[in-house]
């Protein structure tokens, strides 16, 4: 076969991705099936769909990763649609997914469980809440402004606090560019610093009509604001992420109203039953130090004032008492010392310690000539043993018993016959000189 006909593998691979390309069945397909290898990156999202007897690999790009409201994990079962395509370089096909969510959960709760979560584990919820202010004077209001929620609140606290001043700042509370107005309004009243309560909330709605409140964004705004929240989102039994970042969850606007301001009509009776209260301690307090004021007129100290000075004299006398007796101790105690110390001068005058000094001398010498007597007896023994021993061993004495010894012209000491020779000459040393031999005949003694 000739070799034109053998296509290149670049050739074989576009062809087959042209056939994905084209094929109208994969170009939209939907895939249930549990999410692999999935490790979340910075951009596009490279992972596996799979169930129990196969596996397709899956490119998700940033631009519709984005568009998804939770986190994929590994081994989560999920719904997704998208287009099979061939990646040339590799030859491997592929699904690139352009929508997911999961398979039996919503995606919006998903994501609200998965945030949820987060923002608890870093302590967003459980951080100490700041007290509402009791009477406030100015209440910041983020709400829509063409919505039922502002004018719940108007009227509540223009019947419970009508001094109280609300101010609305617009958002929006629904829709793609809420998350955006709620925090912008957030930073805005935070910034202003001159209110006391901050009010956020919207009507009733489905879980996609609340989702702003549900962002991290907006929670985290809230948890951070330097001004007491209250959150009155949707009905009593929606709760959402601002709720639980929120000093104060109301059930509903009028509940935020309650909760923001106190019942000025209650409040002026509270400072009437006060004022009554005050007047009348006051009097039962006037009426006491009255009292005790007839009571201190009437006493002896007013009628007798001589009489204060009476225990004073006693105990100045008995003081004086004490302070005699403890100066004549004192001055017995330091007598006694004195005569104390005098005794121990005398022991310690100069010349008592030139005696003694004196007689330790003269000891000292006596035992001084002492020691050396006794050295020189002992050595003189000791010179007297070495001079006998030296005599023993002196030779002249042993030649006087009859000994002597021989050496050669050479004054070397002849110790045995084999050295030597007939006629040599010797000298024969003895007790009192010496004197000088030939040898005329030499014989060995047999051992």
């Amino acid at each position: 076969m000739e070799r034109k006909n053998y296509l290149t593998v670049t050739a074989l691979t576009k062809y087959i991705a042209r056939k994905f390309t084209y094929d109208p069945y994969l170009e939209r397909v939907y895939l249930v099936g549990e999410i692999s290898n999935f490790r979340l990156r910075e951009r596009h999202q490279y992972f596996s769909i799979k169930d129990e007897n196969a596996k397709i690999e899956a490119v998700m790009f940033q631009s519709n990763f984005n568009r998804i409201k939770f986190v994929p994990e590994d081994g989560m079962k999920v719904l997704v649609t998208g287009r099979i395509e061939v990646y040339e370089q590799t030859g491997k096909y592929q699904i690139n997914i352009e929508t997911m969510q999961p398979d039996g959960v919503g995606a919006l709760y998903q994501a609200y469980e998965q945030l949820k979560a987060k923002l608890a584990q870093e302590g967003v919820f459980s951080r100490p809440k700041r007290p509402l202010v009791k009477f406030p004077k100015r209440i910041a209001v983020i709400t829509s402004p063409s919505g039922a929620v502002i004018r719940d609140i108007i009227t509540t606290t223009r019947r419970r606090y009508p001094i109280v001043q609300l101010v609305l700042f617009p958002a929006e509370v629904q829709g793609e560019y809420a998350k955006d107005s709620l925090v912008g309004r957030l930073k805005e009243v935070n910034a202003r610093g001159d209110f006391d309560t901050i009010i956020i909330g919207r009507g009733g709605g489905s879980i996609e009509d609340l989702w702003p409140f549900n962002e991290e964004e907006v929670a985290r705004a809230i948890a951070d604001s330097k001004i007491p929240v209250i959150s009155s989102v949707g009905h009593e039994t929606d709760t959402t992420l601002s709720d639980l970042a929120a000093d104060v969850r109301a059930a509903t606007p009028t509940a935020a109203a309650e909760l923001a301001t106190p019942v000025l009509a209650d409040e002026i009776l509270k400072l009437k039953d006060y004022q009554i209260r005050l007047a009348q301690a006051m009097k039962r307090i006037i009426q006491l130090k009255q009292q005790r004021l007839s009571k201190l007129q009437k006493s002896y100290i007013f009628r007798q004032p001589e009489r204060l000075y009476d225990g004073f004299m006693q105990k100045i006398d008995l003081l004086e008492t004490r302070l005699l007796g403890n100066v004549q101790q004192k001055l017995q105690t330091e007598h006694q010392r004195l005569l104390v110390l005098n005794g121990r001068l005398q022991k310690c005058s100069p010349q008592q310690l030139i005696q003694d000094d004196q007689h330790r001398v003269d000891n000292l010498q006596h035992h001084l000539v002492e020691r050396i007597q006794n050295l020189m007896s002992v050595k003189e023994q000791q010179y007297l043993r070495a001079n006998h021993a030296l005599a023993l061993l002196n030779p002249l004495n042993v030649m006087g018993r009859g000994f002597s010894y021989v050496t050669d012209s050479n004054d070397q000491v002849i110790k045995s016959v084999d050295s030597l020779t007939i006629h040599d000459q010797l000298n024969l040393h003895l007790k009192d000189g010496t004197a000088q031999v030939e040898v005329q005949k030499v014989r060995k003694d047999q051992s």
